[in-house]
């Protein structure tokens, strides 16, 4: 029995430990001032980044302050708990990936501290986003330069910790060169300052009895040591390379004084920047800044037949020294024609380039700059390289630019399971070496049998290189690995740097004995050692890594499962390839100052699990290999889904096209097979049948939505807030109305066409006014309008997951309207949530997927139908008043995603006085029910004061405010008592005003 005994007692002390470990985490939750999380969802939400790695935490930490930073290091220190920092959690190379806590510091730490525009610094948390930073600097004409493609969402945390340099660092350098000081917290807890020293104060710094003393001897020591110094020269990158990131800086240290006599101050900043926190935790940074770039530019779009052509024009451009020199190939260029939005700014492409280089040139004068860009396109052309050559100026420039830095989130639009995947895709050699090095990558490839995907920053010699592999086979995992040494092998010969601005993290730490030697490594062992030498710091990077090879997202062998879904995900490959599809680039994490839609939710609160990327991250772990009979039936999911306002955002500004609102409705509808639906759900879901009863008695209907105290009881039986409206049924709906009316209606002399007007559920029943003044809009100005007995929209069913209702409905349209629409007959509709249903999920819900997809091109916004109408000539400024109104455009978030905003402001716009400005806002907060519902209630109302509410505050009473949606327009009247109108009768009253 003793045998027996043992092994109990010992299962019994593996038990009492883990209890133990709770415990512990849990009394360090409580003594935090910002956030704990240690359930399920939040760590699986956090167990990825952007790289191919997935490791679940033990725990989240959202910390408020410095003062819990450094509880969470001492603990860390005391119980042998390791951190992982967090920013923006973009790191293509792993480095926020690990089984320790997780201090996700974007939420709190994310204010600008202090701003010396004399001086051209600015002191900030590590939260603090890239592009606000530098939209708080503009009018004081400077910024902070180094711009990753991932500008609106990266932090200045992460931006450090990985050395960010982005599309600008030919010009000004990389993050280090702007790092002037940074406060950080060691490893024993005690807070330190690190800036630039004089040779005193280094020496005064050694005889320090603490850890930070110790730091400086240790430093010290090291970089006076013949040997030390000889190896770090010969083996280190060229330094020729500026964007030299391979490991920590001892090379940039030793250029400093006390070692190098004319070399700049001594400064701990430059190893920090780099160091992937594992060293430190940084809690201000101070930031050198720069002049804003010259207002002249101009840009070189190349196109070439081959890689190589593009390489060896590289060397031409650089040789006229231009402010960016970018690259993007087919593959990505190919990607972006299926994104809604990047499909917009390739308007500058001709023929079908294998790659494009861009080349910008700034100037003070516009002359200058073109002769720049003359001067180039000469030289390229008298090489023999390339086949086209246009040039894009201003105002089109940002088109260019947004459609290169879209570069990694497209990739998620390869249909499948292979993907590009982030190995060999950081290294950058010398520019003179780009040609010969690129020649050898791709004789590689043809080993291996890959196509490779190039892209970025040429000019700087790192193009960003990823062979397209299929990391859920044993077979391409293996590919995964040994391309990666062999590459790292590759950047050695051509003394090039393992990692160019992306970092080591799990990816590439293995080889950083290959590329700087053995000798060299045994330094940056010491350094950890000494600065954190219990090994808390997020370990396992750069030093001691975990394996490359190990801790994949997919597990080798790993199968996807598909089921039979109600709207169809085949052209993703399923269900969960669509949510496969986020690769973790953030894009979703942008703030409302960005500009944009998604996510709202996000934007409110700035958590992560309200991000698209933490809502597919939820999702991919609790259905990949879920083996119950309901896959759906997760409610941890149906919590990350709650606050998702289905508002289609990610299916225009996501890089990768996940198309979030699909996949909550679908998850819906699957979970409550299962499930009891609540009351809210079928109220709202059937909002269509309880308008037809409701509209036949409404007086009666009206009574319990108007009157106070019945009011109040409906609510509560409902789930609505009590603070909200409930809107009335109309006295007469629209069909109503048409039947009665229409035909005595002037008819105008000429007919300019004719259309169907879609009747959607929300417009028959409950603004029937809007649809009436549409209809007295498009007969004034000459048009018939057509309105048949079709089926409501069945947006109300969608928005609720109730499939099997939506896709009865969408068919009954589909069949109705088939054959019947064409250009010179569309189908126009005035909500734009009901009519773009026809371009958006009918298309997976539809029987008929031909007819379907007929129909697409004839289905238009009222707006847009105008401005075609317009830009013919068919309707004209004098048709119109001549008073001079100002109008304020809300676009509805479908609007903006499916067909844009811009056909309303161009409409708006037609009486010739009429002053039009589209508010930069995102969703209003209100999105159908979602706002009415009283546990969402608050968080609606947050995100419409983001940007609508307060602009809309400002503007003077008599002032127009235009919102083609009828949820826009409850939303406004309930957050700041305004009346807004659809576009339809703001025409129509300018129209009357006109006779």
């Amino acid at each position: 029995f003793l045998p027996l005994r043992l092994i109990f007692k010992f299962y019994l002390s593996c038990y009492n430990y883990v209890d133990m470990r709770i415990d512990l985490l849990d009394s360090l939750g409580k003594s935090l001032a910002g956030e704990w999380h240690q359930d399920p969802l939040w760590r699986s939400i956090y167990a990825t980044d952007a790289s191919v790695y997935r490791e679940v935490p033990l725990a989240v930490a959202v910390p408020k302050d410095e003062n819990d930073l450094k509880n969470l290091v001492t603990f860390a220190d005391t119980h042998g708990f390791s951190l992982i920092p967090r920013a923006g959690g973009t790191s293509l190379a792993g480095q926020c990936v690990g089984n320790g806590i997780v201090v996700d510091v974007s939420k709190f730490m994310n204010q600008i501290l202090e701003f010396n525009p004399e001086e051209r610094w600015v002191r900030v948390q590590p939260g603090v986003i890239r592009d606000d930073l530098n939209r708080f600097l503009q009018p004081h004409g400077l910024f902070f330069s180094p711009v990753t493609s991932t500008s609106n969402r990266a932090m200045i945390g992460g931006m450090v910790g990985n050395n960010s340099s982005g599309q600008t660092s030919i010009e000004y350098g990389s993050t280090r060169e702007h790092v002037r000081e940074i406060r950080a917290l060691l490893s024993d807890g005690s807070s330190v300052v690190f800036e630039p020293l004089s040779v005193a104060a280094f020496e005064a710094k050694t005889q320090l009895d603490t850890l930070e003393g110790d730091l400086y001897r240790q430093v010290q020591q090291l970089l006076q040591d013949p040997m030390n110094r000889d190896s770090i020269a010969q083996e280190f990158p060229k330094k020729s390379i500026h964007r030299r990131n391979t490991g920590y800086a001892l090379d940039m240290l030793l250029e400093q004084q006390p070692f190098s006599s004319s070399g700049p101050a001594f400064n701990f900043c430059s190893l920090l920047c780099g160091s992937e926190g594992t060293l430190a935790l940084a809690t201000e940074i101070v930031l050198s800044l720069d002049p804003l770039p010259l207002p002249e530019e101009v840009i070189v779009c190349l196109h070439f037949a081959d890689v190589q052509q593009s390489m060896y024009a590289t060397r031409i451009a650089m040789e006229m020294a231009p402010s960016a020199c970018e690259l993007m190939d087919k593959v990505i260029l190919d990607c972006t024609k299926s994104n809604l939005e990047q499909a917009k700014n390739r308007f500058f492409i001709e023929g079908d380039p294998i790659t494009l280089l861009m080349v910008e040139f700034r100037a003070e004068r516009l002359a200058d700059a073109e002769a720049k860009a003359a001067e180039l396109i000469e030289r390229v052309r008298t090489a023999g390289l390339g086949y086209a050559y246009p040039i894009v100026r201003a105002p089109h420039t940002g088109k260019v630019w947004e459609l290169r830095k879209a570069g990694l989130g497209v990739m998620g639009n390869l249909p499948g399971d292979p993907k590009g995947v982030a190995c060999i895709e950081d290294a950058a050699v010398a520019v003179e070496d780009l040609p010969h090095y690129i020649a050898e990558i791709e004789e590689m490839a043809k080993r291996y049998d890959q196509e490779m995907v190039y892209y970025a920053h040429a000019g700087a010699g790192e193009i960003h290189i990823r062979p397209i592999l299929n990391l859920k086979t044993a077979e391409d995992q293996q590919v995964f690995y040994d391309m990666s040494r062999e590459a790292a092998l590759l950047v050695k010969k051509y003394g090039g740097s393992l990692s160019g601005e992306h970092g080591d993290g799990r990816v590439r730490s293995e080889f950083i004995p290959l590329v700087l030697g053995e000798h060299n490594y045994h330094l940056l062992r010491q350094v950890k050692q000494a600065w954190d030498p219990k090994n808390i710091f997020n370990p396992g990077k750069i030093v001691d890594p975990v394996p490359m090879k190990g801790s994949f997202r997919y597990e080798a062998g790993q199968e996807t499962p598909e089921w039979d879904t109600v709207m169809d995900f085949s052209p993703e490959g399923g269900y969960l390839r669509m949510v496969e599809k986020c690769n973790g680039v953030g894009a979703c994490r942008k703030t409302s100052v960005s500009g944009g839609t998604m996510c709202p939710s996000y934007m409110a609160t700035r958590a992560e699990k309200d991000t698209t990327r933490g809502r597919a991250n939820a999702l991919r772990e609790f259905l990949s290999g879920d083996q119950s009979g309901n896959p759906f039936d997760h409610p941890e999911v149906m919590e990350v889904l709650k606050y998702c306002l289905s508002c289609k955002g990610c299916t225009n500004e996501c890089p990768s096209s996940v198309d979030m609102s699909s996949l909550k409705a679908e998850f819906t509808h699957q979970y409550y097979q299962s499930h009891q639906r609540p009351l809210s759900d079928l109220a709202f879901g059937y909002i269509g049948a309880l308008g037809k009863v409701a509209t036949a008695f409404p007086t009666l209907a009206n009574l319990p939505l108007q009157q106070p105290v019945l009011s109040k009881w409906v609510k509560r039986a409902l789930g609505v807030a009590p603070q909200r409206t409930l809107p009335a049924f109309a006295k007469t709906t629209l069909r109503g109305w048409y039947r009665k009316n229409y035909r005595g209606l002037p008819e105008q002399v000429q007919k300019k066409g004719e259309l169907f007007l879609f009747c959607d559920e929300f417009t028959n029943y409950q603004d029937a006014e809007v649809g009436i003044k549409a209809v007295e809009l498009l007969v004034q100005l000459g048009y018939e309008v057509h309105l048949t007995d079709h089926a409501d929209s069945g947006r109300a069913f969608l928005s609720k997951g109730l499939l099997t209702q939506a896709k009865k409905v969408a068919n009954e349209n589909i069949r109705h309207f088939s054959g019947k629409l064409s250009a010179s007959k569309p189908l126009v509709g005035v909500e734009p949530s009901a009519i773009l249903s026809f371009r958006d999920e009918y298309l997976r819900l539809a029987n008929d997927k031909t007819a379907a997809a007929a129909l697409q091109g004839h289905v238009l916004l009222l707006e847009e139908f105008l401005m075609a109408e317009a830009q013919k000539g068919n309707i004209a400024a004098t048709d119109f008043s001549s008073e001079a109104r100002e109008v304020y455009v809300h676009g509805h978030c479908h609007q903006k995603a499916l067909a844009g905003v811009d056909p309303t402001a161009f409409i708006l716009s037609l009486p010739e006085n009429y002053t039009v400005r589209v508010i930069p806002s995102g969703c209003c907060g209100m999105a159908g029910s979602f706002g009415y519902e009283a546990d969402k209630y608050e968080l609606s109302m947050q995100i419409g004061e983001l940007v609508l509410f307060p602009t809309l505050r400002k503007t003077q009473e008599n002032s127009i405010i235009a919102a083609p949606g009828t949820s826009c327009r409850h939303q406004i009247k309930d957050g700041i008592g305004r009346t807004a109108k659809h576009p339809a009768e703001i025409l129509l009253d300018a129209l009357k005003a006109k006779k």
